[in-house]
C-alpha cells in the first residue's frame, strides 16, 4: 500500500559519487532525509588538516545531522541511529555494515552499485569494466543482505562506455546515472511496487572488482597493447598506470592508444621507440604502445611531444 507521509531516510555514503544521489533524494517530497552518515574526518594535505568528506559537506550545508562513527558495531552508534526512526536506508560508496545497521529500518537498506550486478561485485566495478574492455556498464539498486553486493535486484540501467572514455569519464557518468536510479528506486518502494529479484548464481563468466593495489597499474609490456590501453583508461586519471624507464625513474601513464602491427625482427616486446619529438612508444608482441600523455617522477603531466623537449632519448636504450 502506498506510503501517505514521507518516507524517513538515512542517507549513508563518503565520496563525490553519492554526492548526487543524496541531492535527488533531498528534491523529492515523498522522502526525508533525517540523517548522514559519512567516514570520519581524516589527516590530508601537506598541514595534514582535517579533511571532511565530500558527502559531508553537501550534508552540512543542508542542514542535516551527521553521525560519523569510527565503529560501526559499537552499541552507542547503533542507539543513536535508531534514534531517527529510518523508514529505509540508501546507501552510496559507502563502508560495510553489519546486519543489526543495514537490517534496521522496517523497509530495509538499499545501495546504488556502479555495475550490472551480479557482474564486478566489489570495490572498483568502474575501474575494472574498462579494464577489461567493456563497451556498456551500468547500475543497479538492490537490497542489502550478507554477502557483499548479492541482494535482491530492485533496477538497472545501461550506461555505454565510448572508446575514448577513461575511469574519470565514466565516473561522472555512473554518477548521474545512480542518482537518478536511487531516486526512481526510493520512489518505487515508497509507492509498494518496487521489484526484489534474486541474482543469478555465481557463474564461471562473472567477473570480481577487488580493491585496486598498487601493483594493479603496472603495465607489463609483454601483454597485448590494446589491453595495456584498456588498463591506462581503466586507471586514469587515478590512481594511474605506471611503468619504469630503462634509467629506473617512474613513468606515469594517463592516455595512450594501440598501434596494431607484427613486432619487427629489431623491436622485441618491450623496446621503447622514439623520434625524439611527436612519438613515444613500447613494442608490444602485437603492436606498439603508444604513449599520449605521461608525467615523468617529480615533474608534471603533459603531452608527449612537450615531455620529449629536453628528454634524453639515450636512456631509453639503457
Amino acid at each position: 500500500m502506498p506510503e501517505t507521509v514521507p518516507l524517513r531516510i538515512v542517507f549513508m555514503g563518503t565520496p563525490e559519487f553519492a554526492v548526487p544521489t543524496l541531492e535527488a533524494l533531498l528534491t523529492w517530497p515523498g522522502c526525508q532525509v533525517v540523517a548522514v552518515v559519512t567516514a570520519a574526518d581524516k589527516p590530508a594535505g601537506r598541514g595534514q588538516k582535517l579533511a571532511e568528506s565530500a558527502v559531508k559537506q553537501a550534508a552540512v550545508a543542508r542542514g542535516l545531522p551527521v553521525l560519523q562513527p569510527t565503529n560501526l558495531k559499537a552499541p552507542e552508534f547503533q542507539q543513536e541511529l535508531r534514534s531517527y526512526a529510518a523508514d529505509l536506508q540508501v546507501i552510496v560508496a559507502f563502508r560495510m555494515l553489519p546486519e543489526a545497521v543495514w537490517n534496521m529500518p522496517r523497509l530495509g537498506s538499499i545501495n546504488i552499485h556502479a555495475s550490472l550486478l551480479p557482474q564486478y561485485r566489489g570495490a572498483a566495478p568502474i575501474n575494472w569494466a574498462i579494464i577489461h574492455g567493456d563497451r556498456v556498464t551500468g547500475v543497479t539498486s538492490f537490497f542489502l543482505q550478507h554477502e557483499i553486493d548479492t541482494g535482491n535486484l530492485i533496477f538497472q540501467d545501461e550506461v555505454p562506455i565510448e572508446d575514448e572514455d577513461d575511469f574519470g569519464a565514466v565516473y561522472l557518468k555512473l554518477q548521474h546515472a545512480g542518482a537518478a536510479l536511487a531516486l526512481r528506486t526510493v520512489q518505487a518502494i515508497a509507492a509498494g511496487t518496487a521489484p526484489s529479484i534474486p541474482q543469478s548464481p555465481g557463474r564461471g563468466d562473472l567477473r570480481p572488482a577487488p580493491k585496486l593495489q598498487k601493483e594493479t597499474g603496472r603495465l607489463d609490456f609483454q601483454q597485448p597493447a590494446a589491453a595495456l590501453a584498456n588498463l591506462v583508461r581503466g586507471l586514469s586519471p587515478w590512481p594511474t598506470a605506471f611503468t619504469t624507464l630503462p634509467d629506473g625513474r617512474g613513468l606515469k601513464v594517463f592516455r595512450a592508444r594501440a598501434l596494431p602491427g607484427a613486432p619487427s625482427a629489431d623491436a622485441p616486446a618491450g623496446r621503447w621507440l622514439t623520434d625524439g619529438r611527436s612519438y613515444l612508444r613500447v613494442q608490444t608482441p602485437d603492436g606498439q604502445f603508444d604513449l599520449v600523455d605521461l608525467q615523468l617522477e617529480g615533474k608534471k603531466r603533459m603531452p608527449v611531444a612537450d615531455f620529449l623537449r629536453g628528454f634524453n632519448a639515450a636512456v631509453l636504450q639503457g
